[in-house]
């Protein structure tokens, strides 16, 4: 049977702008309400659309929000400041500015223990979020590649292997330094974060 997401769509086709009205008023109205008390139709009030139009792009609550963070963090780019190290910070030091965000911060919070009773959220957590995210660690060591500041890779399945634990490792330790222990991610921890992460990459690419 096929999925929703994958049947051809008909009627009009989506508009951008009334896609982006509505990702901007989730991330308002969660702020304002919190998770708990957001709705569908308290969105579609603030983006000025109908409600119907919200269901026909999202099948609930979930999704929405999912949709609405992962835009914050397709606003990433990867710094060219010279040198691996100086990349590393400037993109580090960007995401720490997005989750210091208010919406960010009540909206990822909220999907991700939502997730943990919620196997399909947790799937478009990992492909709206995650995934899409991985690109600035394939990008920082292609470049990093081509200054001969990391050797050529030849295993393409020991170089993705590489790339989910540097993910895991920049994501995991930035989130739980800001969100979970809400301290400040500033550019002295993020310097120092920089160096551990160097130390340990020059070891994942010389082990056999």
């Amino acid at each position: 049977m096929q999925s929703r997401s994958s049947l051809p769509r008909t009627g009009r086709p989506r508009s951008a702008a009334a896609d982006a009205a509505i990702l901007e008023a989730t991330r308002a109205a969660l702020v304002e309400l919190g998770w708990s008390k957001l709705t569908l139709g308290d969105v579609a009030t603030r983006a000025g659309v109908a409600k119907t139009t919200l269901y026909r792009r999202w099948a609930g609550k979930n999704e929405l929000v999912v949709d609405a963070v992962a835009v914050l963090f397709d606003e990433l780019e990867l710094p060219d400041r010279g040198s691996l190290a100086a990349d590393i910070e400037g993109v580090v030091l960007q995401f720490a500015a997005i989750l210091d965000r208010p919406e960010t911060k009540t909206a990822l919070m909220a999907v991700v223990a939502e997730s943990t009773r919620d196997e399909p959220l947790r799937e478009r957590i990992r492909t709206s979020i995650v995934d899409r995210q991985k690109r600035l660690v394939v990008e920082g060591r292609a470049r990093a590649t081509a200054r001969g500041e990391l050797p050529p890779e030849s295993d393409p399945e020991a170089s993705a292997r590489t790339a989910d634990l540097v993910f895991d490792v920049v994501a995991g330790a930035v989130v739980h330094r800001t969100l979970v222990s809400a301290e400040v991610a500033d550019e002295e921890w993020v310097r120092a974060f920089t160096r551990v992460l160097l130390l340990g990459l020059a070891g994942a690419t010389g082990a056999p």
